[in-house]
Order: C-alpha cells, then sequence, then structure tokens
C-alpha cells in the first residue's frame, strides 16, 4: 500500500497503479508534487484530479470507475424543467462564462459539496485553480439575477474534455441552472461528456453514471487534443435543452 510521492514537476504514476477497492482509500494515486499550471494540465489530460483537505498533501486521484455525466443523458425532470422555462425567459436572467470566476470559486470554497461533508477547496487549491483560469483552462458557469451572482459552477477544459468541479448557490435551484447552462454549452459545441469525478446521489438524480476508467481516459485522451471551444454562453444554446419557443 506504499503511495507514491511525487517532487514538482515529476511524471505522474500510471492511472492503473492507482489503490483499488482491496485499499484505504480506492482511486488515490500519489501524493506530493505541485498545483502550477503545468501539473494541474498534465494530470487533467491523463485523467488525474488533486483532492485534499486542510493539514494534508496535495493528494492525486484517478478513481475507478468514473462518474460522468453523458450530455445527452442529462436528467432534466419536471420542476427543474419549469423553473428553467422561467429563468430563460425573463430579461432579469441570463447564465454567464467567466464574468466572476474568483468569485465563483470562492462561492464553491464556502459551501459543502453535495453528498460530503466540509469544503476539498482550501486556499491553496483557489490560488491555484486562479492561476488555472487566468491560462485559459478552468471556467465558471454562472446564474445572474438582476445584475447579481446567484449562483454557479466551476470547471476545467482542456481542447474539448470538459472536468466539472463544484458548484454553489445562494437561491433554491441556482447551480442547478448554471450546470444545465453547461450541459446547453458542451451540446452546443459536440461535447458528450462531463467528468463528475466522484459517485454521490446528488449527481446520480442529475443523470451522471459510472463508466470504467480505461473507457473514460481514452476518451480525455481523444477529447484533449481537440480545439477548445469558445467558452462563452449564448442564449441559442438553451434550445438543445428546451424547445425554442421558451427562449423567444
Amino acid at each position: 500500500m506504499n503511495l507514491p510521492w511525487l517532487d514538482a514537476g515529476e511524471p505522474f504514476p500510471d492511472v492503473s497503479t492507482a489503490w483499488d477497492e482491496t485499499q484505504p482509500a480506492p482511486g488515490l494515486l500519489a501524493a506530493g508534487g505541485a498545483l502550477d499550471i503545468d501539473s494541474l494540465h498534465r494530470a487533467y489530460s491523463s485523467g488525474i484530479f488533486p483532492w485534499f483537505s486542510h493539514g494534508q498533501p496535495i493528494l492525486w486521484w484517478s478513481t475507478d470507475p468514473r462518474m460522468v455525466l453523458f450530455t445527452g443523458e442529462f436528467n432534466l425532470h419536471r420542476s427543474l424543467r419549469k423553473t428553467l422555462q422561467k429563468f430563460v425567459t425573463d430579461p432579469r436572467c441570463e447564465v454567464r462564462i467567466d464574468s466572476a470566476f474568483d468569485e465563483v470559486i470562492r462561492g464553491c470554497a464556502g459551501s459543502e459539496r453535495p453528498g460530503q461533508s466540509g469544503t476539498w477547496i482550501v486556499p491553496r487549491m483557489v490560488k491555484a485553480y486562479e492561476a488555472f483560469h487566468r491560462a485559459g483552462y478552468a471556467h465558471s458557469v454562472e446564474t445572474w439575477v438582476d445584475g447579481r451572482l446567484e449562483a454557479g459552477l466551476y470547471c476545467v477544459g482542456v481542447g474539448r474534455a470538459v472536468f466539472g468541479e463544484s458548484m454553489f448557490t445562494r437561491v433554491p435551484d441556482g447551480s442547478k441552472i448554471a450546470l444545465a447552462g453547461l450541459v446547453a454549452f458542451c451540446r452546443a459545441h459536440g461535447i458528450a461528456l462531463i467528468d463528475c469525478q466522484q459517485n454521490t446521489s446528488h449527481l446520480a438524480s442529475l443523470g451522471a453514471r459510472e463508466i470504467p476508467r480505461a473507457d473514460f481516459v481514452a476518451h480525455v485522451a481523444r477529447n484533449t487534443q481537440q480545439p477548445a471551444p469558445p467558452w462563452r454562453f449564448e442564449p441559442v444554446y438553451w434550445n438543445h435543452l428546451l424547445p425554442p419557443k421558451t427562449t423567444a
């Protein structure tokens, strides 16, 4: 059960060497290293993500199976559909991308992840992803009402591979609206899958499911080599989730 310790800039171990279900932390791959832009880029491009708490070293994970949301399987249940229809037809409401990344990640850091207790978005993670955002790889999808940021999520985009990270909200269904916006964005650009990292009942209720890590890593390898879409949100993208008449 020895865990590899990485020096800054050192290559990651092959994901197949991550701890399995017989070990204390299934999916744990390595510890140490750095949260610089190059390390994060290499990690995500290999199906690896950092996740650790206060007082711990940087921990790198590659879970098997992997929880993902196929954008065509997003569960737009009846109540959320009604909420979304009202939202997209209200001129006071809009979804934006990357207009308030720092506020979004700090909002996520101050809230609990669905299905988990406490926050894993420690200050060094906030600082690292703010730099990753400035480098063009981390993005925020934001729910705005009356000129106020009410909810949002942040994610990572490498080429055409999208990796969801965390959400927060100050209003009912606000983060779900942001997720619906990300799904609509992905459908508009032919992006079939959003990484969700780990299985929670909240994610499952939205249509996410597990796939073998090998399938996920193959998807990442193909899509990180593709040109990235323009990270901006257009109202016409809602037509990929709702009938066009609801956006008139």
